[in-house]
C-alpha cells in the first residue's frame, strides 16, 4: 500500500469526521446551541465525548465526567450559566512543555433569534444552526486534538471550545479572567496566565473560495508572519495576512491580555447570522485544506525554539475612527480571504444603495468614485469621502467581467 493512498484515505476519514461533526452540532435538534439551553448541553457532551476517547487531559479535579468544563455565569439582568471546554495534551519537550498555546474556537450560537440576538434577520424566530459559524471551527479543532494526540507536540497545547462568545466574546475572557487567579480546583494547566505563550483561533472557516484564507495577528510576535507565509507557501493556498489580532472573535480577548494571536478565517457570506448556515452550504473540500494548514501552523508554533513575543499592534484606526455620512448597504469582507485584488462584498443588503443600483453579494468592489480599493482600509476611507445626495461610480468584477455601476447616495 502506497504513502499516498494511505495519506488520500486518511484525508477522505478526516473530512467525513468534519462533515458529521457539523451536521450533528449545526442540526436542528440542537436549536442554535444558545448558551445555556439543552443544545448548548448536547453540543458539550458531544465535544467532550471526543475528547474523552482521545484520552486528553481535563482541567478541572473532582469533577469526573465534567472534568473539561470551566463553568461561569455572565448577564446583569439575567443570569446565564454555560462553561468552556478544555482539554490539555502536555507537551513532549522538557524545555518547552511549560509554555501552552491555546487552540480554540467558539461552539455557541444564536440560538432562535430574533429581536437583540444578532441574527440578520432579527424578525424571523427560527433555529440559527450556526455551521459555518462555528460548527466549522469546532469539527476542525476536533481533527487538530486527534492528529496530535498522535503526533505530540513539543509545547503543551489547551484545545479550548469557548461558550457564549456570540454574547461578546464572554468565555474566552472568563477563561483568562481564571487564569489570572489562583484555583486549587485547576490540573494540567500553567500556574497563571504567563504559561500561555500564544493563541490559535480558528472562526468561520467552512466556506473556503479560490482558495483563499484570511490569518489575522501576524504582526503580534515577531516570527508569526514569516511562519504563515511559509506554511502557506508549502500548501497552495492563498493566504492574506493581517497584521493586528483585533477582530469579532475569541483571539481579541487575548490580545488585550498581551498574548500574540493568530485568527483564521475564510470570511462572510449571505448566510451569515441567519436561519441559512446549514451544513450543506460548507465546502468541506476547503475545511480539509484548513484543516492540512493549520496542522502544519500549530506544528511551528508550537517548536519554535524560543518563546514568542508580543508587540502591540493597533487595529485600523480608519476603520475605528473615519466619520461617514452615507452607506453603501453592503458587508465587505473584512478579514480580506479572497485572492482577487479589491475587497469583496460579502453580503449586499437588499433595498439599500449598493444592490438598487445592481451590484451583488461577491462582486469584488476595485474602484469607488474613481478611487482605488484594495483592501478594507481604503474602502473605509472612500466611504468617508463620500456626501449623500450624490451618484457616484462604482467599479466592480463579477467573475472575469468588470463592470461600473452608478449609486445613488441618498439622502
Amino acid at each position: 500500500m502506497s504513502l499516498a493512498f494511505v495519506l488520500v484515505m486518511q484525508a477522505y476519514a478526516q473530512k467525513d469526521d468534519m462533515r458529521k461533526a457539523v451536521e450533528y452540532l449545526a442540526s436542528q435538534e440542537l436549536g442554535g446551541r444558545y448558551p445555556g439551553t439543552a443544545g448548548d448541553t448536547l453540543a458539550s457532551e458531544f465535544i467532550t465525548s471526543q475528547l474523552r476517547k482521545l484520552k486528553l487531559k481535563p482541567v478541572v479535579k473532582g469533577k469526573k465526567s465534567k472534568g473539561f468544563y470551566h463553568d461561569f455565569t455572565y448577564g446583569k439582568t439575567e443570569q446565564r450559566a454555560t462553561h468552556n471546554i478544555l482539554a490539555v495534551l502536555p507537551g513532549k519537550d522538557k524545555r518547552l512543555r511549560n509554555e501552552y498555546i491555546v487552540v480554540g474556537s467558539h461552539y455557541d450560537h444564536l440560538g432562535m433569534g430574533g429581536q437583540g440576538s444578532g441574527s440578520r434577520r432579527p424578525d424571523t424566530l427560527g433555529v440559527h444552526p450556526g455551521a459555518d459559524d462555528n460548527a466549522s471551527g469546532d469539527a476542525v479543532v476536533l481533527e487538530l486534538v486527534r492528529h496530535f494526540k498522535e503526533a505530540g507536540s513539543a509545547r503543551s497545547i489547551i484545545f479550548a471550545f469557548f461558550g457564549a462568545e456570540e454574547q461578546g466574546i464572554i468565555g474566552s475572557k472568563k477563561f483568562l479572567e481564571w487564569m489570572k487567579q489562583e484555583d486549587k480546583r485547576r490540573r494540567h494547566l500553567p500556574n497563571n496566565i504567563k504559561g500561555i505563550v500564544a493563541m490559535v483561533n480558528l472562526d468561520m472557516v467552512g466556506r473556503m473560495r479560490d482558495n483563499a484564507l484570511s490569518v489575522s495577528g501576524t504582526g503580534t510576535s515577531t516570527e508569526f508572519k514569516g511562519l504563515v507565509e511559509k506554511v502557506a507557501e508549502q500548501s497552495g493556498l492563498h493566504v492574506t495576512c493581517v497584521p493586528d489580532g483585533y477582530g469579532p472573535s475569541d483571539q481579541a480577548a487575548f490580545v488585550a491580555a498581551d498574548i500574540p494571536v493568530l485568527f483564521l478565517t475564510t470570511g462572510g457570506h449571505m448566510e451569515y447570522h441567519t436561519p441559512g448556515d446549514v451544513p450543506s452550504t460548507l465546502n468541506y473540500d476547503g475545511m480539509q485544506q484548513t484543516l492540512d494548514y493549520t496542522k502544519e501552523l500549530v506544528a511551528g508554533l508550537a517548536s519554535m525554539p524560543t518563546t514568542p513575543d508580543y508587540i502591540n499592534v493597533p487595529g485600523s484606526s480608519t476603520m475605528k475612527h473615519a466619520k461617514f455620512k452615507v452607506t453603501l448597504g453592503l458587508m465587505p469582507d473584512v478579514m480580506g480571504a479572497s485572492s482577487i485584488p479589491g475587497l469583496r462584498a460579502d453580503i449586499v443588503v437588499a433595498g439599500k444603495p449598493a444592490h438598487n443600483a445592481g451590484i451583488r453579494s461577491g462582486d469584488v468592489i476595485q474602484e469607488i468614485d474613481g478611487k482605488p480599493v484594495k483592501n478594507i482600509e481604503e474602502y473605509m476611507q472612500r466611504l468617508s469621502e463620500l456626501q449623500a445626495g450624490t451618484t457616484i461610480p462604482v467599479k466592480v468584477l463579477r467573475g472575469e467581467d468588470t463592470i461600473t455601476f452608478q449609486v445613488e447616495l441618498k439622502k
